[in-house]
């Protein structure tokens, strides 16, 4: 990865070194889980687990990895807001 470069798709073992292209641009390990989900527009202080739950790295991945980034969500749900508007589906 390149800092000045747009990220490669994040996927669910993303969170490994050797699982592709997700080494981070300037130390020699991988992507954190949070990275990944700042990668994916979570916001920073979303929270993915109950204070007191246990971390399991592989089931966090698979959600960061599995989802459709936040903002790409919101865009696409305005969308189809105004498209519902314009056709009056949706009384306002």
């Amino acid at each position: 990865m390149e800092r000045d470069k747009p990220s490669p798709t994040i996927t669910t073992q993303f969170y490994g070194y050797g699982n592709g292209r997700f080494g981070h641009p300037e130390q020699d390990r991988a992507l954190s889980l949070r990275e990944g989900a700042v990668l994916q527009t979570f916001p920073s202080d979303y929270q993915f687990i109950e204070p007191g739950k246990d971390v399991v790295t592989r089931i966090f991945g698979t959600q960061i990895g599995n989802a459709v980034p936040v903002k790409l969500g919101e865009v696409i749900g305005l969308s189809i807001l105004r498209h519902l508007e314009k056709k009056k589906y949706l009384n306002k």
